[in-house]
């Protein structure tokens, strides 16, 4: 069993940097991939990053390359997300998952956080 908690979000201006970060509980987080998806409001939920047990590899969605990165701390059972250059079409509720595998499909995540709301004004 994995419990997941987000924190981080909140409301900047387009352009701006958040970084969401998500505590782990579970002797067994190293063992996870873990990865953030995100839903916007009569949307359905969307993948934007993923990152491997090790951290070796990680994975994103088009929309974000170049201006989000994912991260891990496998000491502190922990996993961010530092998101850039900021744009209004980000806006969405932020989603922390864990899985034993990466994976862009919504549906075959095993572990889900609660959400964090992040918005972004033009």
């Amino acid at each position: 069993q994995v419990q997941l908690v987000e924190s981080g979000g909140g409301l900047v201006q387009a352009g701006g940097s958040l970084r969401l970060s998500c505590a782990a509980s579970g002797r067994t987080f190293s063992s996870y991939a873990m990865g953030w998806f995100r839903q916007a409001p009569g949307k359905e939920r969307e993948f934007v990053a993923a990152i491997s047990w090790s951290g070796g590899n990680t994975y994103y969605a088009d929309s974000v390359k170049g201006r989000f990165t994912i991260s891990r701390d496998n000491a502190k059972n922990t996993v961010y997300l530092q998101m850039n250059s900021l744009k209004p079409e980000d806006t969405a509720v932020y989603y922390c998952a864990a899985d034993p595998h990466p994976t862009k499909v919504a549906t075959l995540v095993d572990y889900w956080g609660q959400g964090t709301q992040v918005t972004v004004s033009s």
